[in-house]
């Protein structure tokens, strides 16, 4: 067979991506030869996967967790078109994993067609390839805006005759309006494609909820094919860091007799938020996300996540008053961490004509190191050792490299081959690798470093915290409520045989043209 389902949302952030993984895990369960696919991503978290010509390329983290709850190791084809936003007017366009142009709303017309010929393309491979693609729109198919010329949502169910299931957050309010406005906001054809409606996040009775579902069939003819559960578990690899909440997960009682503090600043363009996810599955860790200089007085550890715009960032840092707390905990002796972009803001100097073309800025100063940046994106997978003799594996996704070094400066971490790494200085570290905490040697080194810098003797890091055992409890619980909480029946009978048939046009419609 070649079977298919696009899911779509009424937002952002409505569970589309979460939802697919889960309808992926339930097919991969059941011996189905299941992949995912999204068209167009829009996102600063990425993942590294190799290309068959031995590059490294780019997809949204989102479609390589939809992967592994496929079975899967990533392929570019998962995410053809990622737009990797740098400003609120421009994106780097990375087009099957590689970096080819930098879109604006001015050009973007013009470029369309191509991104569009490339995704359609990809997905007949993987069509011919896999009995069933789950796909993911982007954003809502009701942008009507944006529908001339869309190749993610409706546009790629329309291309590809895939049915379609539409999602909402009922945690945010208004689920039923937004499901109804979804639908009457398209045009016949494509309102002929939307076959049904997913809850997402729901919280109480859910008889109290039956009348809305009942009504939401009778005015659109569409009946809801499950409604999950809001859980607190469901936290890890989120599409974009705005998806967090302050707190990130559900920290569990320390393994010693004290908690570590993790404050991670909220950058504006920040990138691979995920990083600290592996941190936030310690026992004893909190970590938190922030964009207030006292609760960076207060933390342990303080970490200056990736930046898709180093100095953009860097100068929100200095305006925001946050620069000035990130460096009187420095001056504290309390440990700081910065990952890519955020190890770059460490340095004495940013040398930049590539993403801000802004010259040379001064950095924070902490670390003895200047940063230039190079039009070619090193985009790679990283491994070698830390502290001696731990593993580290790793990736890297950044145009800015260390042009200068302090000689003596001992690296944080050593390729393979025994070429240095990042840097450390006291208790401030840097590193340009993404996805280390997740060895979990190193990230059990590191934090029992840190807090002792920090003065907190007391926390151990539990002996035994695995971060892909937990990835893999998340994949297997997004499968255990699609198989308990949707009519899985209805669901296998659209992805094998394609949008149902005689579906009511419910007014006013988009104009047909």
């Amino acid at each position: 067979m070649s079977g298919g389902l696009l899911v779509a949302g009424t937002t952002s952030d409505a569970g589309k991506s979460v939802l697919t993984a889960g309808i992926c895990r339930w097919l991969h369960r059941r011996g189905v030869k299941v992949a995912p696919f999204k068209a167009q991503n829009m996102s600063n978290n990425s993942a590294v996967v190799v290309g068959a010509d031995g590059r490294g390329g780019e997809i949204g983290r989102a479609q390589a967790m939809q992967a592994a709850a496929c079975g899967l190791a990533p392929d570019l084809r998962f995410n053809p078109v990622l737009l990797k936003p740098g400003s609120d007017l421009a994106s780097q366009v990375v087009l099957l994993g590689e970096a080819v142009d930098t879109v604006t709303a001015g050009n973007f017309r013009v470029l369309r067609p191509r991104l569009a010929e490339t995704a359609w393309a990809a997905l007949a491979e993987l069509r011919a390839e896999y009995d069933v693609v789950i796909c993911e729109g982007a954003g809502s198919p009701a942008e009507i805006n944006l529908r001339d010329g869309d190749y993610v949502n409706m546009g790629l169910a329309r291309h590809a005759g895939l049915p379609v299931v539409v999602v909402g957050d009922i945690d945010r309010g208004g689920v039923f309006a937004s499901m109804f406005g979804t639908v009457a906001l398209l045009d016949p054809a494509d309102q002929a494609l939307v076959a049904g409606f997913v809850v997402n996040k729901f919280r109480g009775d859910l008889g109290l909820l039956q009348p809305g579902l009942d009504m939401l069939r009778q005015v659109t003819g569409r009946p809801t094919y499950g409604v999950l559960p809001w859980h607190l578990d469901l936290w890890l690899d989120a599409e974009d860091s705005l998806a967090y909440g302050r707190v990130l997960g559900r920290p569990a009682a320390p393994h010693g007799d004290e908690w570590l503090d993790v404050a991670v600043v909220r950058l504006p363009r920040v990138s691979n938020a995920t990083d600290v996810e592996a941190l936030a599955t310690e026992p004893g860790v909190r970590v938190r996300l922030t964009v207030e200089p006292a609760e960076l007085a207060a933390a342990d550890l303080v970490v200056l996540p990736g930046s898709k715009s180093t100095v953009a960032d860097l100068a929100w840092l200095r305006e925001t008053g946050l620069a000035d707390a990130v460096l009187a905990h420095a001056a504290a002796g309390k440990p700081l961490l910065g990952i890519c972009g955020g190890f770059q803001m460490l340095g004495r100097a940013i040398h930049d004509p590539v993403e801000s073309r802004r010259g040379s800025v001064p950095g924070l100063g902490l670390l003895p190191v200047e940063i230039t940046f190079d039009p070619r994106k090193t985009v790679r997978q990283s491994a070698g050792a830390a502290f001696d003799d731990v593993e580290v594996r790793g990736y890297e996704i950044h145009h800015g490299y260390v042009s200068t070094a302090d000689p003596d400066l001992p690296p944080l971490l050593t390729y393979a081959d025994g070429r240095s790494e990042g840097a450390r200085l006291g208790a401030v570290y840097g590193t340009h690798w993404h996805g280390a905490f997740e060895s979990d040697d190193f990230r059990r080194r590191f934090l029992a470093e840190v807090a002792g810098q920090a003065g907190r003797r007391g926390f151990r890091p539990a002996p035994a915290t695995s971060f892909a055992a937990a990835r893999e409890r998340s994949l297997d619980l997004l499968g255990d409520l699609v198989e308990e909480h949707l009519d899985t029946d209805a669901l296998w009978r659209l992805v094998e045989s394609g949008p149902p048939t005689g579906l009511p046009f419910i007014p006013p419609g988009a104009p047909t043209g």
